[in-house]
């Protein structure tokens, strides 16, 4: 327990002190912050409910100066015990090569509320790279994690996805991804989707998630519905 809590807010500070980091590189350097607010009826992530199949609500807050990124993202979860909310800490670093976005970081997963021997909270150290190809952008991720929620174990998450915009203001995108647990079985997860932008600072998301873990409830076929401001 000690060593994830100690692992989760290691991966924390790094995040929290990359824009700090990235402020005395440029004496014109600025921090842009956006804020985030939105709805789903159904927090899914990786496949799995992380609400009891409930609706959550979510937020945060994104610092961007210059190729560093940082920020704070909260949502109510239900795991069926005392754990009322996750709250994220992130942050890494944006660069481009040969054509290709390439972002590196590492996030914190922090649960408030877990009961006393849970060990929920987790770090994960992510790379990923995408390019746009028209009106299309491919990317990949792989994050892994050295102490995976739940459990004093090594965790691997490697993802394809992928996002078209047929007109404008809709956007269909999707994604594959593959979960290698030390602890348990391996899986997969998919999901497909539409989203349509209301406003400038409002859209929406319809989305279809599964996976082929049988018999386990919250990892079951779904249609999950989301409302998201931005500003």
């Amino acid at each position: 327990m000690k060593k994830t809590i100690i692992r989760a807010a290691a991966a924390a500070t790094f995040a929290a002190g990359l824009i700090g980091l990235a402020a005395p590189a440029s004496a014109q350097s600025t921090v842009d912050v956006a804020w985030n607010v939105g709805a789903v009826s159904d927090y899914v992530f990786r496949g799995f409910s992380q609400t009891s199949e409930n609706p959550a609500i979510q937020g945060g807050v994104d610092l961007t100066s210059g190729s560093f990124y940082a920020g704070a993202w909260a949502s109510n979860v239900d795991f069926g015990d005392d754990t009322d909310a996750e709250v994220d800490l992130y942050g890494g670093y944006r660069t481009e090569a040969g054509g290709f976005a390439l972002d590196f970081g590492a996030i914190g997963y922090l649960y408030v509320g877990e009961p006393d021997g849970a060990d929920y909270n987790y770090a994960e150290f992510k790379a990923a790279a995408s390019r746009a190809v028209g009106p299309a952008t491919f990317g990949a991720a792989v994050y892994y994690s050295p102490d995976f929620f739940g459990a004093d174990k090594e965790a691997t998450y490697a993802e394809v996805n992928a996002a078209f915009s047929p007109a404008p203001k809709w956007t269909v995108s999707g994604a594959l991804g593959k979960q290698w647990l030390d602890v348990s079985d391996d899986y997969t997860t998919w999901n497909v989707g539409v989203g349509y932008a209301l406003t400038d600072k409002v859209g929406v998301d319809v989305r279809y998630h599964d996976t082929d873990v049988d018999g386990v409830p919250g990892a079951e076929d779904r249609i999950v519905g989301a409302v998201k401001l931005t500003f």
